[in-house]
């Protein structure tokens, strides 16, 4: 597809997305306000982020540093606010039909396909260009990461952060039941076994296991390592042209397809019913729309075994007043498959820009040492640098086995990214409406409930049914 150009109006914004428009997407066309929207005509490099114009201040240590080096590159981070990654992305897409797109967006998982098939520029001749420079950077950084940022053999973004989906525990609540840390290699029969001891030795208001309907740390865990998922996985050629330079000896792809529904597998009505049981039996909650705003206050408060999370939630427990050792993390546990999921996040530069070159020098200044330390200097996420990811950076705030947060790239080679399709918003608004409704009930109403996933899929793929 030709990138979009600068003068792209909302018509020809719909016509690109194809006759669904942005509403096959999950998308709709959001009010923007003055803080969305960057100032015109300014010779200023801008960067959309997802956030509030608190987090934008909180960059400028990152853009000084880079300014020490690129005098000549003004830059001004913009923080957009969304409730969630799609309304951010809805939100991007609204500033290129009106005439005002960033020249670079953070982009997590969730949209890396949708901006790749539609308004970002492909690296990889930058990439092949500063070959030399970024082998360092390679060097350091998972060949899984990368990968993930693959699009139909072109690489889209330089991963800078990641969270894989491992499973967080109170170590109070597992003493209480007198229970050891859980072995690396548990099976989820041994998850369920902890969490009935759990649950017979704390309060009554206490949940075992809490979880979120949405795609990271959702019912999607469960279904990897049942060795499935709700969409078909399969994987694009190409790519050698990355692989064979900077990763030799690696057999990788040229990144991730989700083309087609999947919910109507075995294996999947199995994954939900082994939820709804957990559910049905008062060992897990019903599931919650979005991130769990509470969720962090109820896990420092004690009323929470278990929880699937990355190493975003460090700092967030910490702030929370939980001890270095009154909490810790495992892998996830084994079905089949002990197959993680994860998502990452990174910098995209948008097609319609006049400033890539300058773009990119951002993008690689951000994959430096020395720009990754000043963008996390707390264990708010988990740096792809593994040499990053090291015992200085959780002293004194936990968890005790942090190791885990990049053993999991290690352990588990197949462990993959969010499946997140270029139609991600609508594909997820399909799971978590029908993932709700059959870990909710009965389990007769579990097959009803992925009928009309595979359906809801079907359409928000395009597919004829």
């Amino acid at each position: 597809m030709p990138p979009l150009s600068a003068e792209i109006t909302r018509r020809a914004a719909l016509g690109t997305l194809g006759a669904a428009g942005l509403t096959g997407l999950g998308l709709a066309w959001p009010r923007l306000t003055g803080r969305d929207i960057p100032g015109r005509g300014e010779d200023v490099l801008t960067i959309a982020i997802l956030g509030t114009s608190q987090d934008a201040a909180a960059r400028q240590d990152l853009v000084a540093a880079f300014n020490e080096i690129h005098p000549d590159i003004p830059v001004r981070v913009q923080g957009i606010q969304g409730n969630d990654w799609g309304d951010f992305f809805s939100k991007i897409l609204t500033m290129i039909a009106a005439g005002t797109p960033p020249d670079l967006v953070n982009v997590a998982t969730e949209g890396t396909q949708l901006f790749a098939s539609l308004m970002a520029e492909p690296l990889d001749d930058y990439v092949l260009r500063d070959a030399a420079e970024l082998q360092e950077y390679f060097d350091d950084v998972h060949p899984t990461l990368l990968e993930a940022f693959m699009y139909e053999g072109s690489l889209f973004q330089l991963p800078t952060d990641f969270n894989a989906a491992n499973m967080y525990y109170n170590v109070g609540a597992l003493e209480l039941a007198g229970l050891d840390r859980p072995a690396d290699d548990w099976t989820h029969d041994d998850f369920v076994t902890t969490l009935r001891a759990m649950r017979s030795a704390n309060a009554a208001d206490f949940v075992p296991y809490f979880w979120t309907n949405r795609l990271f740390g959702g019912l999607v865990p469960w279904l990897y390592v049942n060795d499935t998922s709700f969409l078909a996985e399969t994987k694009a050629g190409g790519g050698t042209w990355f692989w064979d330079r900077f990763y030799p000896g690696e057999q990788r792809s040229g990144g991730y397809r989700w083309l087609e529904p999947n919910a109507d597998d075995p294996r999947v009505e199995e994954s939900v019913e082994f939820l709804r049981e957990l559910v049905a039996d008062g060992l897990g909650t019903r599931p919650e729309e979005g991130g769990g705003g509470a969720l962090v206050g109820l896990f420092a408060s004690g009323r929470i075994g278990t929880t699937p999370a990355g190493g975003y939630w460090v700092q967030g427990l910490n702030e929370a007043g939980m001890a270095e050792d009154e909490f810790d993390v495992q892998f996830f546990p084994r079905w089949r498959t002990q197959r993680h999921q994860f998502g990452a996040a990174g910098y995209a530069i948008m097609s319609t820009s006049p400033r890539k070159d300058e773009a990119w020098e951002w993008i690689k200044f951000t994959a430096s040492r020395d720009g990754m330390e000043l963008a996390y200097p707390l264990p708010s996420t988990t740096p792809t640098r593994r040499s990053m990811v090291n015992e200085a950076r959780y002293a004194g705030k936990g968890p005790r086995h942090w190791e885990v947060f990049y053993d999991t790239l290690d352990r588990f080679p197949t462990t993959g990214p969010i499946p997140a399709p270029p139609q991600q918003a609508a594909v997820e608004t399909a799971l978590i409406k029908n993932i709700s409704a059959a870990v909710g009930g009965s389990a007769s109403g579990v097959p009803r409930a992925l009928a009309n996933l595979q359906r809801d899929l079907t359409q928000a793929l395009g597919r004829t049914a």
